[in-house]
């Protein structure tokens, strides 16, 4: 039977809004990408966003190791780039062949082109909150809104992707 009470907190979890973002790394000759929806700016001056990142992702080790990362915010509907991003990528693919991408980013972080609007972020705080995720904070160093309404969900229970 299950805990009423743990029902009613994945009830009111899965209510809280998110968006829907790539987020981007590269460090020396590796960059990745992953699809997320835990992104909060956390700052108005300096502009600082945290980002949630699964423990064991593959971006963790050149998030901490470039310092720095990218958020590409997806617009409404954006199938594709969801469709690549959700699946996890391979150690050995290239995640952003066939997307044109940004180049001569400030960061060096792989920006996506066709995407609402970009952050790139250096990593100020990195915090294992001794959970299932750990917390980057980042100081935003460069972005840009390019068009389009941002894709914005629910879930239905706050527990599960």
């Amino acid at each position: 039977m299950t805990d009423p009470r743990r029902a009613g907190i994945a009830a009111a979890l899965g209510r809280i809004p998110s968006g829907l973002f790539v987020i981007t790394a590269r460090h020396e000759d590796r960059a990745t990408g992953m699809l997320a929806s835990w992104v909060q700016q956390v700052c108005f001056e300096p502009p600082m966003v945290s980002i949630a990142v699964a423990k064991g992702r593959p971006i963790m080790p050149l998030i901490s190791e470039s310092r720095h990362f990218g958020i590409c915010q997806l617009p409404v509907g954006e199938k594709i780039i969801v469709r690549k991003f959700a699946a996890g990528i391979d150690g050995g693919e290239d995640p952003f062949l066939g997307f044109e991408m940004i180049h001569n980013t400030v960061t060096g972080v792989p920006i996506l082109a066709h995407v609402l609007g970009y952050l790139e972020c250096e990593v100020k705080c990195h915090v294992d909150v001794e959970g299932d995720h750990d917390v980057f904070v980042g100081t935003v160093r460069a972005g840009r809104h390019i068009a389009g309404e941002p894709w914005v969900h629910l879930r239905d229970d706050g527990f599960k992707y």
